[in-house]
This record gives C-alpha cells, structure tokens and sequence, in this order.
C-alpha cells in the first residue's frame, strides 16, 4: 500500500517488514512483523473513519434502505430492478485490485453494457505465492514442503480453477 496508496494508506505510519536470511523461519518473523504493523494501521485508520452512512446513496449503485423499500414505491421499484436486472456497468473490462487478507486479490471484469458479466476472473494472491515454490524447495526434503507452504501464507484452495 505504500507504492499504490488509495484511501487513508498515505496518512498512515507504518514500515514494511522484510526478512534477512529467506527461509522459512524468517518468512515467519516477518508474517508476526505484518500483523503488528497491521494492528498499527488498523488502530490509526479507526481514528480517520468519517461519520455517516457506509452504504452509498446512488440508487443505480446499491440497495435502498429496508425503511424505503417497505415504505414507498420507489424504493421497492429500485430494489425489484437491482434484484432483478442487476447493475449496468458501461461496455468494456477493467481490472481492480484490492487488498485482502493474504495479500492483493485482483477481479478482472468485462461488460457488454447488460447486467450479467460477459466474464468474471478472480486472481487470489495465493496465484503469485505457488509460482515460487519451484525456488523455495529446491534442496529441500518433501516433508519440508509443508512448512515453506505454511511460511508463505499458501491457501490451496484459492488455486482450485
């Protein structure tokens, strides 16, 4: 976050844990580094989380309130449409990242201008993390396997295609 800051990340201090030696003792001083400076960030964001509403008012962008779908015929039309129909985004394909919980997760979308997506990829950030296991094993036993996969935060299931 700190080479692509978005929302409050360039007000925030905080460092960036780096290991020295590479293996997988090291890979877990710098996982217990990451949620002490992820506390930090967490207990410095709360303090800079603006008042008001958390779901955004653009009707086109998300559910009315309980309270206007119940309570007037616009509400309930606007609710039957995005339940229905969906979001329209223009015509064409983007990619977003955002940050998870493992690391950067990436969507990549493409619209016709409908309300159901033409195609729809997810890249978890666990699909970087297995591209270097081929490196982090090499001279190491089989039963090793397990702890460079626990080092490297290594979620299996979010390589299941």
């Amino acid at each position: 976050r700190r080479a692509d800051p978005h929302l409050v990340y360039d007000e925030l201090d905080f460092e960036i844990p780096i290991g020295e030696v590479g293996d997988s003792y090291d890979r877990f001083l710098v996982r217990m580094e990451e949620m002490r400076q992820s506390i930090s960030i967490i207990e410095q964001a709360i303090d800079k989380i603006p008042y008001g509403p958390v779901i955004t008012r653009e009707r086109y962008l998300g559910y009315p309130d309980k309270k206007e779908v119940y309570g007037s015929i616009e509400g309930l039309i606007d609710h039957f449409k995005m339940v229905m129909e969906g979001h329209h985004p223009p015509a064409g394909e983007v990619y977003q990242p955002i940050e998870g919980g493992n690391g950067e997760v990436g969507f990549y979308l493409v619209s016709d201008g409908s309300g159901d997506p033409v195609k729809c990829r997810v890249r978890p950030p666990c699909f970087n993390y297995v591209q270097a296991m081929p490196e982090l094993a090499l001279g190491h036993y089989v039963a090793d396997i397990i702890a460079i996969f626990g080092s490297i935060n290594m979620i299996g299931g979010e390589l299941d295609r």
